[in-house]
């Protein structure tokens, strides 16, 4: 596309919103080849390969994403990102031993893990962002370490309070105690919404590119409303799955009884199985589409600035279509289809998403690039952040 154009009106310029749908180009074929070198080093180098073949992989699946024309690029080193994955296989290390030491330590080490926990998500957003450029320029990550930390401080001391709650009323070993306790547990499941909420919106207002931050304009109760519908469609779900259930296997009692066969009952419930297994994984993949579906529209299509936006269409029965293909095959081929699967799901995903745009990517790139430079960076964005795999 060319771009917006300005237009000149008694009120002044006006400009046209000029949308550019992103495309994947990325294939199943090709991916399967990255994938099946990255997975067969990594079991030979006992995960020390994994850095490399993650870097591999953003660098395909950047490539394959395009705006406007122009792909993504990732630029990001084996060897930065092998940092992040040392960081990680320590901290979880350290929490293990602790945890065999003793259960004070084992709590102390998981208090001091999650402590750290969105520090260590913020480094992972800034190194991604800093290390993918389009059209020569890199993103940015401009959330701060006290941001998050504000952003994060409710629902993770909530869940903390009530963890301990709950610690303290089933350590009683009283009936009502513990049964007090469950429930108390149950308030930080109740509380997951909220952190969710928390976490998306401190990823969508800060996001940069150029002279452009975004802005997150959804709310939690939107963001409530899509875990509530969520909810209810799986409860839905497992009623229908109960009654299909009852009455398959009524009939098949009742066909068991009017044959006045020996045996017709057993092989009647082996005839039925076959149809209660798909009846029960097609029950547990509608949720999650639906909620990947809902959530994706709601997140991007409140995502941008007074410049440039992002609107999400992603329809839910495209989604669960292919999410049921994908188990069916993954299954048959014995998990060989999996890089094919992956490789649907994000052409699927990304390809429902536009880029709203009123001003021209040409002006955009050349107000942002000073005369002369290669648009890449220098050593500080390219040393931002630290990849930990989050």
């Amino acid at each position: 596309m060319n771009g917006p154009q300005t237009f000149e009106t008694p009120q002044g310029p006006v400009i046209e919103v000029a949308r550019h749908p992103i495309e994947f180009t990325g294939t199943g074929s090709e991916y399967f080849r990255i994938w099946i070198v990255n997975l067969l080093l990594i079991l030979v180098t006992l995960g020390l390969y994994y850095p490399w073949a993650k870097t591999r992989k953003l660098k395909y699946l950047s490539s394959n994403t395009q705006i406007a024309g122009y792909a993504l690029d990732f630029h990001g080193s084996p060897k930065q990102m092998l940092r992040g994955f040392l960081l990680m296989v320590g901290f979880f290390f350290v929490y293990s031993m602790a945890g065999q030491a003793s259960e004070l330590a084992g709590a102390v080490a998981g208090l001091a893990l999650a402590a750290l926990w969105p520090a260590l998500i913020r480094a992972s957003l800034q190194f991604r962002l800093a290390n993918t450029s389009w059209r020569g320029l890199r993103f940015q990550f401009t959330g701060t370490l006290p941001g998050i930390y504000k952003v994060f401080g409710k629902p993770m001391l909530g869940m903390v309070i009530l963890g301990a709650v709950a610690a303290a009323l089933m350590a009683t070993k009283n009936t009502f105690g513990i049964i007090l306790g469950v429930i108390t547990l149950f308030g930080i499941y109740a509380l997951l919404p909220y952190a969710y909420y928390c976490l998306k919106r401190y990823q969508h207002e800060h996001y940069a590119y150029a002279q452009l931050q975004t802005e997150f304009r959804a709310t939690f109760g939107e963001v409530f409303k899509v875990f509530l519908k969520t909810a209810g469609v799986g409860l839905g779900m497992l009623v229908i799955g109960v009654v299909l259930a009852s009455l398959l296997a009524s009939a098949t009692l009742f066909g068991a009884v009017g044959s006045g066969a020996g045996g017709s009952s057993s092989t009647a419930i082996m005839r039925a199985l076959p149809i209660l297994i798909v009846l029960g994984l097609l029950l547990q993949f509608v949720p999650l589409p639906y909620f990947q579906s809902r959530m994706q529209n709601l997140l991007w299509t409140q995502t941008g600035s007074r410049l440039v936006r992002f609107k999400s269409e992603l329809q839910f029965l495209p989604l669960f279509k292919q999410t049921v293909l994908n188990w069916v095959l993954i299954i048959v081929t014995l998990g060989l289809y999996w890089p094919f699967a992956q490789i649907a799901l994000m052409r699927l995903k990304l390809q429902a998403i536009s880029v709203h745009m009123r001003v021209n990517p040409d002006t955009l790139v050349s107000q942002a690039r000073p005369a002369g430079s290669t648009g890449v960076g220098d050593a500080a964005v390219v040393l931002a952040g630290i990849d930990l795999g989050l």
